[in-house]
């Protein structure tokens, strides 16, 4: 076992070693009564081939604690990011809406002024509304600045990174490709920019809205979030009130930073085996403080960073071939499979059957209803939900899921936000085809298809071959697919819906202090 995994068993231990006797003696009196608990785990840039559970013995395992979350409870086979990439997958997730109606069609940047539109409810402001603890761990990527800050999106604490960990220097950089330099001022900044580094403002980290270290140290990030959820699951409990943790990793996202590479590891492997080593100290706390009374969901928020080459992850069968085959990549920022489907398990002792596995469509949309349905908590009225409740999935009553789901376009190709591929059934249809930087380099060309290609993943789950636009199964899912994205398009077009400002200024930056390069600033300790 690498040496982070022993770190952060002996981190946990130790902060556990205070509550244990607490915990056996007030067992019966802090219990949340009827509203459960909830933990959401949000990986960054984690394949669907990533899973040692979806691997099936296939390949080496590097998350035996997801593995075993999956035995104790279900996996999903067929559950997609609602986009693929990171903003937009991130707001339809806390909102149940696709970008087409929230607003968010591609990623906010360092010096965005703004982000999730405010007349946006998250699932965090509505369960923060009914009477939970709501606390927030690592990457939110959904405007930093003043009412678009965590805090005043509904979580009552936040310990993390405002953006991707690649969008700022550190002292120490992590592993990436290219590499990137140190922190430091002088001329070398535009030319290391073009190059896809940050090296004019450092990586902040913040509490709650302030900053208490910038550059923050990348190597240590996964002990402070581990020693944070650990406190914020020990405090939960200690209010006596249900809660929502919702942890956004860094992992898998590059600037890779791990605590030991364990003989056979490479640098990736070595990273995914940190990632679930952090999740297992988050089950083993949720486990013996609050024994039957917490939901656990792990999901991601887009397929691999293909163009990353040895630091992107798997997507496992997914492959999208026809459209490697005419050049360029098939994960992130496509609509491909291995762009959005993504390794997802959930966990809830003595709710969901242990060691089940779910086939059914299903996508982060769905998490919005499904939390607030378990709470007892109604939805905004005045707005349209795209997520469907899960709840009867989750716990074996049934495993018909969704009816339909389409695929933003996510930067490969079109407009940001438009919907034009869409999935019904077993069938997945194109109207626009585009490809990501491969591995290498490699791009290929955007192409519109009318009419659309058309697949049936459920014999070519590679995306190989379409069907034959002769034939009578091809006939019979344009039609289906016609009917579902126009009523779609035509329920969006009389919606409420909103816009994002994308708008950029300089003041805008997280800064701890400007009279500096790269903002450095002293560290402060976590309160």
């Amino acid at each position: 076992m690498a040496a982070v995994s022993i770190g952060i068993i002996m981190l946990v231990s130790a902060l556990l070693s205070g509550v244990v006797y607490h915990h056996v003696s007030q067992q019966d009196t802090t219990r949340t009564g009827e509203r459960p608990n909830f933990i959401v785990i949000l990986a960054d840039d984690m394949g669907w081939g990533d899973l040692g559970a979806n691997q099936a013995g296939e390949k080496p395992s590097y998350t035996p604690h997801l593995d075993q979350l999956a035995l104790e409870g279900k996996r999903f086979t067929d559950f997609h990011s609602p986009a693929s990439t990171c903003s937009p997958s991130r707001a339809s997730l806390l909102t149940g809406r696709y970008s087409l109606r929230n607003g968010v069609t591609h990623n906010f940047a360092v010096q965005s002024v703004s982000g999730l539109p405010l007349n946006e409810s998250t699932f965090a402001e509505l369960l923060q509304d009914a009477g939970y603890f709501t606390a927030m761990i690592g990457k939110w990527h959904l405007g930093h600045n003043g009412p678009y800050h965590p805090v005043n999106r509904g979580f009552d604490y936040y310990l993390g990174i405002p953006y991707s960990n690649d969008m700022g220097c550190t002292d120490t950089p992590g592993f990436d490709l290219p590499a990137c330099p140190p922190c430091q001022g002088g001329s070398q900044q535009s030319s290391e920019r073009g190059r896809g580094c940050y090296t004019d403002v450092a990586l902040p980290l913040y509490e709650n809205q302030s900053i208490i270290e910038q550059p923050l140290d990348l190597w240590s990030l996964t002990e402070k979030y581990t020693s944070a959820a650990v406190r914020i699951l020990h405090s939960a409990r200690e209010r006596k009130q249900p809660f929502l943790l919702y942890v956004a990793l860094a992992h898998m996202h590059v600037p890779l930073a791990h605590g030991g590479v364990a003989e056979g590891e490479g640098v990736y492997a070595a990273t995914l085996r940190e990632m679930d080593c952090l999740v297992g100290a988050i089950k083993a706390t949720s486990d013996l403080l609050d024994k039957g009374n917490s939901l656990i969901l792990f999901t991601g928020d887009n397929g691999p960073w293909e163009q990353k080459c040895q630091f992107a992850g798997s997507v496992g069968p997914f492959l999208g071939k026809w459209q490697t085959s005419r050049g360029g990549g098939s994960a992130k920022r496509t609509t491909w499979e291995g762009g959005h489907r993504e390794p997802t398990v959930a966990y809830w002792p003595g709710k969901i059957p242990a060691n089940t596995t779910s086939g059914a469509l299903l996508s982060g949309l769905d998490i919005f209803p499904t939390l607030l349905s378990l709470a007892g908590v109604d939805p905004p009225k005045d707005r349209k939900i795209d997520g469907i409740d899960m709840t009867d999935i989750l716990l074996g009553k049934t495993d018909t899921g969704r009816k339909n789901l389409l695929h933003p376009n996510s930067g490969a190709a079109g407009i940001y936000g438009d919907l034009q591929t869409v999935r019904v059934g077993s069938h997945k249809a194109f109207y626009l085809t585009g490809a990501a930087t491969a591995c290498g380099g490699g791009g290929g060309q955007a192409q519109l298809h009318d009419p659309p290609l058309i697949f049936d993943l459920s014999r070519d789950p590679e995306e190989r071959s379409p069907l034959d636009p002769r034939s009578e199964e091809y006939q019979a899912a344009l039609q289906a697919v016609q009917r579902e994205r126009e009523a779609l398009l035509w329920d969006i077009a009389n919606d409420n819906v909103s816009a994002a400002d994308y708008a950029t200024k300089l003041a805008a930056e997280p800064c701890c202090n400007h009279a500096l390069p790269a903002c450095r600033c002293k560290p402060l300790a976590l309160s």
